[in-house]
């Protein structure tokens, strides 16, 4: 698999991220390291994580993986902190909470770094430049390699970026930012994209499937073993399931049959070539589910595709947006 630089950054990792959301959840211990396996043979490197996934249980479960299947030195760990079980405070990303989620995080995972920490969303509650100083210690300190954040809008993304690079050899700049972006969601485009090329920072697009619509599954039913079908997360399917998007997973399926391939690969092949993008993280059910998309390596959206399907996705930009004056 293609190696890329994680932003403006000597870290290269795989241009297919692997997710780990549902691991210690719904992905029992045999098939993700089935997904593992799977994802190593291929070329894969980076594995996403978070303290939250499961309870920490994917985060566990991961570190029970490593080394028996795959060696450390051929992955790169990237796990997140800063989302808390606390109806009254969505975020807690204070210096305190962060650096003993990371030691946390460490203990689960059984290493003494990771790869990649990520401020997993911006805490209002909390001065930026307090969440900033906690990437800082834990570079310095060893315990990450490299920092990024994740759900930053472009504002609170290009000023936390910039803040990092005021003082180069004081403050770790940001190497990553993971946001939601597919076909079905470009909002990421209007500020955040913008701002991330301008500044080094790396995108790393979740949900690139679109939560697993883009994939065709859901054109004519939901399928009993889904999300969509899931009580669980069925309302994070449901937003994915509207007529504009129909229009587009319809386009994506056309394009799919006119190059004799599947939607799963036209979908994942079109955020993985975007400006800007690094590595889409993919979440798969199985090792089965993994390996059709892991071969999407071999696949190069030709132009017209491409700008097809850009223009039935095309997201409403007015003003102040990116390219307000053309309009």
């Amino acid at each position: 698999m293609e190696q890329r630089h994680l932003g403006r950054t000597g870290l290269r990792v795989s241009r297919i991220g692997l997710g780990t959301l549902t691991w210690g959840r719904d992905t029992d211990e045999h098939d993700a390291a089935d997904q593992m396996k799977a994802f190593w043979e291929a070329g894969g490197t980076l594995i996403d994580t978070a303290d939250v996934y499961g309870g920490g249980e994917a985060e566990y479960l991961l570190g029970q993986l490593v080394e028996r299947l795959v060696p450390r030195r051929d992955l790169i760990i990237a796990t997140k902190a800063g989302s808390v079980p606390d109806p009254y405070r969505r975020f807690d990303c204070s210096r305190g909470h962060l650096l003993a989620a990371l030691d946390a995080s460490l203990e689960r995972l059984g290493t003494d770094y990771v790869d990649l920490w990520q401020i997993h969303a911006f805490d209002t509650g909390t001065p930026l430049e307090e969440t900033l100083h906690a990437l800082d210690i834990a570079v310095t300190s060893g315990r990450a390699r490299y920092a990024g954040v994740s759900n930053f809008c472009g504002w609170q993304l290009a000023k936390a970026a910039t803040w990092q690079l005021a003082s180069p050899g004081i403050r770790t700049r940001l190497a990553s930012s993971q946001m939601e972006y597919s076909l079905l969601q470009r909002g990421v485009e209007r500020e955040v994209l913008p701002a991330a090329i301008d500044l080094g920072v790396g995108l790393l697009p979740s949900s690139p499937l679109g939560r697993g619509v883009l994939t065709g599954k859901y054109r004519h039913t939901t399928p009993p073993d889904s999300r969509g079908a899931s009580e669980l997360l069925a309302p994070f399917v449901e937003p994915y399931l509207d007529e504009p998007a129909s229009r587009i997973v319809d386009a994506v399926a056309t394009a799919a049959e006119g190059l004799a391939t599947t939607p799963l690969e036209v979908a994942l092949a079109w955020i993985r070539d975007r400006p800007g993008v690094v590595a889409p993280i993919i979440g798969a059910r199985n090792a089965q589910q993994l390996t059709a998309a892991l071969s999407v390596e071999s696949l190069t959206l030709p132009d017209e595709i491409c700008q097809a399907l850009d223009d039935v996705s095309a997201p409403v930009h007015r003003y102040p947006d990116q390219d307000w004056s053309t309009l």
